[in-house]
């Protein structure tokens, strides 16, 4: 009988020790129990504070439920015209009763990631607007033609998660017709790199993942651009879709791997930006994307 009552204690006892949580339990012991997350990428995690291994952000803990924050974009002049400069002010506000918001956290050494894509897909910009005292924040722009814009905002507002918004803007005028995209996976020759890309699988399947393999040449000098050794944009034809994204494998050498999901059956053009020996290089792709029959 005692023998039974000890085992019972010594079950008990050890139960206690490995109860997820307990003071005693060995995730405890080692400080397991905390996990820190990337905001900007959080498959990406770990027991202990630190970098992102894949962007560089500082890991947090504790990082809050994904709320879309409100973005409004004004311009002046309000009638916009081709060629004609344009203030544009991005205003954000949180989502619950609709406040300004003035504190934001750096994202790759900016506070505010601008990408500006026309409707035919010829004009390109990225850039970052400069924040004001009273939380605006503030650009320049003259829109080269008639036609549709959409621009897309990525920032990180304090005590939230990164967010990525667009806003569409029209210039006045007759607009350009849609483009046709054919597959266009040809080596490309930029200020001073030359860009190789593949995909695997090479006819990429929509909502399924692709790895997109980039090899740049020559080797030497390459940089990381606003703290990323590169950025890339993928706006789908009818600019519907729009994904900010980076490497998914990068060590500074002349290959790069990125991972990305197509949501829809579209063709999509890509941006890829590098940095060499203080130059940007911006190279674009495009990228037929079927259903999965």
């Amino acid at each position: 009988m005692h023998a039974a009552v000890r085992v019972l204690l010594l079950l008990f006892v050890l139960g206690f020790l490995w109860t997820p949580g307990s003071p005693l339990a060995p995730g405890a012991l080692l400080g397991q129990d905390k996990v820190f997350v990337c905001p900007m990428d959080p498959d990406v995690r770990s027991n202990q504070p630190g970098n992102c291994r894949r962007c560089g952000m500082k890991l947090r803990e504790g990082i809050p439920e994904p709320v879309e924050f409100h973005l409004d974009l004004a311009l002046t002049p309000r009638a916009v015209k081709p060629n004609q400069t344009e203030q544009l002010k991005f205003s954000v506000h949180d989502p619950w009763k609709d406040r300004p918001v003035k504190d934001f956290q750096l994202v790759h050494e900016k506070l505010f990631h601008m990408f500006v894509v026309g409707q035919d897909l010829q004009f390109f910009v990225h850039d970052h607007p400069v924040l004001q005292p009273d939380g605006d924040f503030l650009f320049n722009l003259a829109f080269p033609k008639p036609g549709m814009y959409r621009v897309l905002g990525d920032f990180y507002p304090d005590g939230a998660t990164p967010q990525l918004i667009a806003k569409t803007v029209f210039v006045q005028g007759t607009p350009p017709p849609p483009p046709v995209l054919p597959r266009d996976y040809s080596t490309k020759q930029t200020e001073n790199l030359q860009v190789e890309m593949t995909t695997d699988p090479p006819q990429p399947i929509a909502a399924q993942k692709t790895l997109i393999y980039f090899r740049l040449s020559p080797a030497d000098g390459l940089e990381k651009y606003i703290g990323a050794w590169a950025h890339m944009l993928a706006a789908s034809d009818d600019l519907i879709d729009m994904i900010h994204t980076h490497p998914f494998i990068a060590d500074g050498g002349p290959q790069l791997e990125f991972t990305l999901d197509f949501p829809r059956a579209r063709t999509y053009r890509v941006w890829v930006q590098f940095q060499r020996k203080g130059v940007v290089n911006t190279a674009h792709f495009d990228i037929p994307v079927k259903e999965l029959e």
